[in-house]
């Protein structure tokens, strides 16, 4: 059967289920929903992104700050630059170094570096991002505020002439090249010039407990026994003998007659070879950050003596150690030091210092002698008359006690009233040989076998070894262990010097690479400004 629609029956079907389908929402929940579910697996897919992305720049970022933190570091002596390759490498991230900037100077590094890793986006490019790297930058400085400076320098008598005039020039250019690099004046410079001696000068000897005080102006030499070599510093309450002014270097006639003590080839002391050089401008110069009064001593220096480079060294590290800052404070309190160098010699573990040495040799280590205490000061058998002539007590000669020179014959008493001489008072006048032949073997020498050997007594009584060459080798060496022990950082330089001198500042120095070999005038320049240089970008890479 079929059934037929009017037209108008039509027309109103189609309208009541027009009207039911717009009230009907079910169709556009389903789409909103399919809508949503794409944002949301869009948004979910972008986090993932977002979570790779910083799990990696984190890890990058980490890397970048322990290798850089590592690299600025004072104490490591690689290069800044190695390190952080090295460490960035073994934390795989090798291939993502971008690059490192090393900033160096004389007391400071800083080091920078940075880094990119591509985290290839699995949902980003889908709203047009294609490319998001993790970026990772990371700084470090550490810096050195206060510099310690001592320039150990050779003025023995081979020195003299050219030597010593080009040692002048490298010296002063050296001072000037450090400290225009100190615009906040933390660097202080000591000059310890040396020949067989160390002349500290009256202002510093007079914070040692000197003994054996001759008074001779100038003068300020102090001898130093075996066990000042076991630490760095120097002990203010050990008693140290001052070397007494005298020349017992140059002989003297042993001739049977009598010689007047004013004879002088024979007789008037002869002190161009001293072992402590009488030399106004030849003494410490206690730390300073004044380059004109550096300058100043340094062009003062004059040559002289034989060569002790161990009691240079010990003396420039003694000014180095923290056991001098009460001295340098009451030198600083006197007026004698800048009140700028207050707290030094700071710790040698202190991370905002650093200390250094340049010790300068032309020579080799010389034995030398020195008058045995009991003939340095205080009263002497030797009488002096109105007249200049002299007289000598003799305690063990039988009868008359007094032995006249010039009258050749013994007497009961002092010739012509004489004055008992100082041990200071005698060497200021006569040469030790000449004591010891006039006074003592013409006294009681019995033919010339029997003088010669009472000289022979008396020279080696009253003056003896000072120290031999192993010993002072030894000793050098010693000292040379304790500064690098403290991390003092020692430059050598060897002058012109003979193969045993270039030996001991070769081993002295803190490495093979802070040691110069200098054959020339140009060469010793050219050694202080590589020093200088070395220090104001401290490329510790050696």
């Amino acid at each position: 059967m079929v059934f037929a629609l009017s037209p108008r029956a039509l027309t109103r079907n189609l309208v009541i289920h027009s009207q039911k389908f717009r009230r009907d929402e079910d169709g556009a929940l389903i789409i909103f929903a399919l809508v949503l579910f794409l944002l949301m697996a869009m948004m979910g897919g972008v986090a993932i992104d977002i979570m790779r992305y910083e799990t990696v720049r984190t890890d990058l970022q980490n890397t970048l700050d322990r290798c850089t933190l590592m690299a600025a570091s004072l104490d490591q002596r690689l290069d800044p630059q190695s390190v952080v390759d090295d460490c960035v490498d073994k934390s795989g991230f090798g291939e993502n170094l971008e690059g490192v900037q090393v900033t160096q100077s004389l007391n400071s590094r800083s080091v920078l570096s940075n880094g990119r890793v591509g985290t290839k986006p699995f949902f980003l490019h889908l709203i047009g991002i294609d490319k998001f790297d993790a970026l990772g930058a990371s700084g470090a400085v550490q810096a050195i505020t206060n510099v310690e400076i001592a320039l150990v320098l050779d003025v023995s008598g081979s020195m003299s002439g050219a030597k010593l005039a080009n040692l002048k020039v490298a010296a002063a250019e050296f001072v000037d090249n450090m400290l225009a690099n100190d615009p906040n004046h933390r660097i202080s410079i000591s000059i310890v010039p040396y020949n067989a001696q160390v002349n500290l000068g009256s202002v510093l000897r007079a914070k040692y407990q000197a003994v054996n005080l001759h008074g001779v102006t100038d003068v300020n030499c102090l001898e130093l026994p075996a066990s000042v070599f076991n630490t760095p510093g120097i002990s203010r309450t050990l008693n140290l003998p001052m070397m007494a002014y005298a020349d017992y270097n140059y002989g003297t006639s042993k001739t049977d007659a009598y010689v007047a003590p004013t004879n002088t080839s024979y007789a008037v002391p002869n002190y161009s070879n001293v072992y402590c050089t009488k030399a106004a401008t030849n003494i410490v110069r206690l730390p300073s950050q004044n380059a004109t009064t550096l300058k100043s001593q340094i062009n003062g220096l004059v040559a002289g003596g034989n060569t002790s480079i161990t009691l240079g060294m010990k003396w420039g590290l003694s000014l180095l150690d923290p056991s001098a800052r009460g001295m340098y404070n009451e030198l600083i309190g006197a007026g004698q030091m800048g009140a700028n160098l207050a707290g030094r010699p700071f710790d040698y573990a202190d991370p905002e210092s650093m200390k250094v040495i340049v010790l300068m040799t032309d020579g080799e280590h010389v034995a030398h002698n020195r008058v045995t205490d009991g003939y340095k000061t205080g009263p002497s058998p030797i009488y002096k008359s109105t007249d200049g002539r002299y007289s000598v007590y003799h305690a063990a000669h039988a009868g008359d006690k007094y032995w006249v020179p010039h009258l050749n014959s013994w007497s009961a008493g002092p010739y012509n009233s004489g004055v008992q001489q100082q041990w200071q008072d005698v060497w200021a006048n006569l040469k030790v040989s000449y004591v010891a032949w006039q006074f003592y073997a013409r006294a009681h020498g019995a033919g010339s076998g029997g003088r010669t050997s009472v000289y022979n007594t008396m020279m080696n009584d009253m003056v003896q070894t000072y120290d031999s060459v192993g010993g002072m080798n030894a000793s050098l060496q010693q000292s040379c262990a304790l500064a690098k022990q403290s991390d003092v950082l020692v430059y050598g330089i060897a002058f012109e010097a003979p193969s045993n001198g270039q030996a001991q500042i070769s081993q002295c120095a803190t490495s093979s690479a802070h040691y110069y070999d200098a054959q020339s005038g140009a060469e010793i320049r050219a050694a202080f400004r590589a020093i200088a240089s070395n220090l104001t970008q401290l490329k510790l890479t050696q």
